[in-house]
Parts: structure tokens; C-alpha cells; sequence
């Protein structure tokens, strides 16, 4: 068996924790995808021989998420997102697998939690009578400011 076979067997075998993003929503470890890659750029031998980055993809439609929450991920316009509704996330920031899958779940959670937080509606309110007459009075002040730098007309 190679050496990239045994670490995807490995990487396999090894449990994912539940994801908890909040105490009513969590997400079971079989509803997220996590595969061991090679990760990209400078490192010398060690980026050739060991597959430390990974992998995250996680299908929006097929999860257990509430509705609400389903529909906001859907409709991000984040690059993430797949047109099939499929989050992948590639973390090979660190050096070692077991740091890369955690930073892969943490940046998961943030993002469904971006999305959970409800956001207050704006109430439109009324400009106030004293700040109506100083845009007013300060229109007519530039309006006359504007007047002045006109032509001379000489007799």
C-alpha cells in the first residue's frame, strides 16, 4: 500500500467530532466529507510526501441544519459555496493534519454561524424639523458661494 493510501486510510478511519455551532444546532460527524490532500506552495520535501492539507465538503440540502439556516447558506454569495449547494473548504495552513482538519471545522462553524444571527430590521426615521432648515440654510450659503465664482461681465 503507498504511502498517500495509507494516510487516506488513516484519515478515514479516524472519528470527526460533532460539530456543535450552537446548543440548539449541531451537525452529526457523518453529514461532513473530510479528505487528506497535498498542500500547495513552499515547504520543501515535506509538501511532496505528506498530505497535510484538507479537504472539508459539507452538502447544505442534505444536512440536518434547520430550514432557515439552509437557505441563508445557499444564498451567500461566498466562493465556497458550490452551485449544488456543497460548502468545500481547503484549510493547509499548518503543518500537520490535525491542525488543518480543526481550522477546516472552525471556519465551518463561523460560517453557518455568520448566517444564524438574525439581523434587526431598520426603522426608518424622520429628519427632524432644525436639521431640514440647517440643510436648507447650508444649500443656499454654497448656492450663493457658487453664484459668486460666475463670469464678470465688464461695461
Amino acid at each position: 500500500m503507498s504511502d498517500a493510501a495509507r494516510a487516506r486510510l488513516d484519515f478515514n478511519t479516524k472519528q470527526i467530532p460533532m460539530l456543535e455551532v450552537s446548543r440548539q444546532v449541531t451537525i452529526p460527524a457523518d453529514e461532513i466529507e473530510m479528505q487528506a490532500v497535498r498542500s500547495q506552495g513552499a515547504g520543501g520535501q515535506n509538501v511532496n510526501k505528506v498530505s497535510t492539507a484538507v479537504h472539508l465538503r459539507f452538502d447544505i440540502k442534505a444536512s440536518s441544519l434547520p430550514e432557515f439556516v439552509k437557505q441563508r447558506l445557499l444564498q451567500l454569495k461566498d466562493s465556497r459555496v458550490s452551485s449544488d449547494g456543497v460548502v468545500i473548504i481547503k484549510a493547509q495552513h499548518f503543518r500537520s493534519q490535525a491542525k488543518n482538519k480543526e481550522d477546516a471545522l472552525q471556519r465551518l462553524e463561523a460560517m453557518i454561524q455568520s448566517v444564524m444571527v438574525r439581523r434587526k430590521a431598520r426603522k426608518p426615521t424622520k429628519p427632524t424639523k432644525a436639521s431640514m432648515e440647517r440643510r436648507l440654510e447650508n444649500k443656499s450659503i454654497r448656492s450663493r458661494t457658487k453664484l459668486l465664482r460666475g463670469k464678470v461681465e465688464s461695461e
